[in-house]
């Protein structure tokens, strides 16, 4: 549960930071990045889709 803390405290960082900077281009980024590690977490369920992304 500490690591779901921590997550959403360093997403809402993230956002206020592109929210104050208007750096609008880091969002997209921390999105594939999330996306990206939720599919290598979530093991060999999931790892044959992995290769037709690359």
């Amino acid at each position: 549960m500490d690591r779901l803390k921590y997550l959403g405290r360093l997403l809402a960082e993230v956002w206020a930071f592109a929210r104050i900077n208007k750096a609008w281009w880091l969002v997209p980024i921390v999105l594939i990045i999330l996306i990206l590690s939720l599919l290598i977490v979530s093991g060999q369920a999931v790892a044959p889709f992995i290769y037709t992304l690359f």
